[in-house]
């Protein structure tokens, strides 16, 4: 058996989820999971589930206690896990290894891990510096343990580098864009390019002639505009700070309110990093990054609670209406994903209902059945498709790591 092992690092966790393969094509989803609290050895946990192995099946779950200094010890660990659980011939098994990156700077592909794309990933942590230094980890953790196996790196920012100029510059003196690489890159592209996909598939269109919005709605949140399966606006930019309110994340607002702050309350730049990323958001107006207790707190009468979902409801429209325009009024489906777009019938129907003038019309009963599985959620006389498709980071990478992977070793052979 072949096996595509995706990989996500965190500073103080690696994330795993194994596909099958056969050939240039993948199978089923098997084994996943991660390692939690990394460098903690006496608290270093590493939790897997694997599906039944036949329909009506319970899956197998597991939560162990494994100690784990560092990434390459974690890496060891999966390794050492799996050959005792699920394939004792596992290291031979896997053909490639794909890695979520965030950050690519202008790479618009997947590319195979060489001394000159690893330095554009190290290059590239100035822009992410609580991503690519961890994605940096995986990646030296897994080339030790599956030495000679292809190493591929997926970028977040990939899908979005189609966009034109006018669309990712910033208005900034030019030469801090020559000099320091500072432009709208966007993030969450792997979502963005699996849910273009999926959508076309629905709307029995090839993705060169689907135009949609697509909402990746989670904790973190982000819109992107894409014309015939090509990205030509989103709402993240520089960093994923900007755009939607979010979690923790202000999105958002005039540049000179970061100076004000600054001025008025003392805050150095890490301080006001921290106070925008991580204490901003609805978690700063309502005193919770759920959406799920906001919009409890709103049901309640809780003035901040239904401020903050007014404003996380009212932007997302806001975006909607603005690629659109971007997309010339030819919109064939707005797609809803990710935590809360997947499962809140209710947030959707804030966002949807409004929009009807605009040739969204959004069918209630649809609409309320639709959580946590595909489906179409607007009314058969619908100018535009309203849907619903849940997303799959790890499947996308792993089909991308495949034909890179899959690439390289052609070429090698020839």
């Amino acid at each position: 058996m072949q096996r595509v092992l995706v990989l996500n690092a965190g500073s103080s966790s690696l994330k795993f989820k194994l596909f099958t393969a056969a050939g240039t094509s993948l199978g089923e989803a098997g084994l996943g999971g991660q390692f939690d609290r990394i460098g903690d050895v006496a608290n270093c946990t590493l939790k897997a589930s694997q599906p039944g192995a036949a329909p009506g099946m319970k899956p197998r779950k597991w939560e162990l206690k494994v100690p784990a200094q560092d990434h390459v010890g974690a890496m060891k660990g999966i390794l050492d896990f799996i050959k005792e659980n699920v394939s004792a011939t596992f290291a031979s098994e896997v053909v490639a290894v794909g890695h979520r990156i965030v950050h690519g700077l202008d790479l618009s592909q997947p590319v195979l891990l060489t001394p000159s794309s690893t330095a554009t990933i190290k290059q590239a942590a100035v822009l992410a510096p609580l991503h690519n230094p961890p994605g940096l980890q995986g990646i030296e953790a897994a080339t030790e343990v599956f030495s000679g196996v292809p190493q591929v790196a997926v970028f977040d920012t990939a899908f979005h580098q189609t966009m034109p100029p006018h669309a990712y510059m910033y208005g900034l003196p030019y030469e801090l864009y020559e000099k320091h690489k500072i432009r709208r890159y966007g993030f969450h592209g792997t979502s963005h390019k699996y849910l273009v996909e999926q959508a076309a598939a629905m709307l029995g269109k090839p993705v060169s002639d689907t135009n949609v919005i697509t909402c990746h709605l989670g904790n973190g949140s982000s819109v992107a505009a894409v014309r015939g399966g090509q990205c030509v606006d989103t709402s993240m930019g520089l960093t994923p700070l900007e755009g939607l309110l979010m979690g923790t994340r202000c999105g958002d607002m005039d540049p000179a309110v970061v100076l004000h702050i600054q001025n008025q309350c003392g805050l150095n730049v890490k301080e006001t990093d921290t106070l925008l990323n991580k204490k901003s958001g609805l978690l700063g107006l309502t005193g919770s990054n759920d959406l799920r207790a906001v919009i409890e707190g709103a049901g309640k009468g809780e003035l901040r609670s239904q401020l903050g979902l007014d404003m996380f409801t009212y932007r997302v429209r806001k975006y909607i209406g603005a690629y659109t325009a971007a997309l010339d009024g030819k919109v064939d489906a707005v797609v809803f994903s990710a935590g809360i777009g997947e499962n809140s019938p209710f947030i959707r129907k804030l966002i949807a209902e409004p929009l009807h003038a605009m040739g969204m019309q959004l069918d209630h009963a649809a609409n309320d059945t639709a959580v946590g599985r595909a489906g179409v959620i607007s009314t058969p006389g619908s100018r535009v498709q309203l849907l619903v498709i849940p997303t799959d980071e790890e499947l996308s990478i792993a089909e991308q790591t495949l034909q890179v992977a899959k690439g390289a070793l052609g070429a090698a052979a020839a």
